[in-house]
């Protein structure tokens, strides 16, 4: 992780009340496709991802094309 767990919570901590059982998706950094052995994995269109955690349950999101100017803030 870029950063730590400590400076992950008191930064999102400054925007957002933070409850007991909240999680914090933070994601990997750029290429982290290219670890994989023996053929490198990148998220495309319609891929639908399903991370779970055991006694949580499980979230799912699908992955779509980036459209300009879409979500640009």
């Amino acid at each position: 992780m870029v950063f730590g767990v400590r400076q992950s919570v008191g930064w999102y901590s400054r925007s957002m009340t933070l409850e007991p059982g909240d999680i914090i998706a933070t994601g990997t950094p750029p290429g982290a496709g290219m670890g994989f052995e023996p053929q490198p994995q990148f998220l495309k269109p319609s891929v639908v991802m399903r991370p779970a955690i055991e006694g949580l349950g499980v979230q799912q999101q699908r992955v779509y094309a980036w459209t300009p100017g879409l979500i640009d803030h």
